[in-house]
């Protein structure tokens, strides 16, 4: 049995160690400095912090315990534009690709850290949008907020 343990240990230790913690992201906008939306960049989620990395410039990191607000939306369109493009050439696999559709998973996060506050969106793999929301909440004890549930009162 001891030697079980110890097998499974020697085995789960380095992969363990050489997780990656990091997700590819589209920086959408927000209060970080010097990245304009549309930018790629990488979301590094470690046990204390959150880091925005682009290349090998650390952009921001943010103390979990400083986040105030996780956010989750999605943007929902057809594709009208390939549809006509493909319409040009065969009729009817330009209609059916008018009634599909594409979605967007965005995630949005606001921390307030004494007296700097920031906020950014970025949008998300639709592979990877769950896994970064359940790291997020997990780190900082917050639960996201779906924005498509929230409704605005005039």
């Amino acid at each position: 049995m001891k030697q079980f343990f110890a097998v499974l240990l020697c085995l789960l230790i380095p992969t363990y160690a050489f997780a990656d913690n990091s997700f590819k992201v589209v920086y959408d906008g927000g209060s970080i400095q010097n990245v304009k939306a549309g930018a790629d960049v990488k979301l590094v989620i470690d046990p204390a912090q959150i880091r925005i990395v682009r290349g090998k410039e650390e952009l921001v990191t943010i103390p979990a315990a400083s986040v105030t607000e996780i956010s989750y939306g999605q943007d929902v369109h057809r594709r009208v534009g390939a549809a006509v493009g493909v319409a040009i050439f065969t009729l009817g696999v330009g209609a059916l690709l008018a009634l599909s559709k594409s979605k967007k998973h965005f995630i949005g996060l606001t921390w307030a850290n004494g007296t700097v506050k920031g906020g950014f969106a970025m949008q998300c793999d639709k592979n990877d949008y769950r896994g970064i929301l359940a790291a997020l909440e997990g780190i900082t004890g917050k639960k996201s907020v779906d924005s498509e549930a929230m409704t605005v009162k005039n």
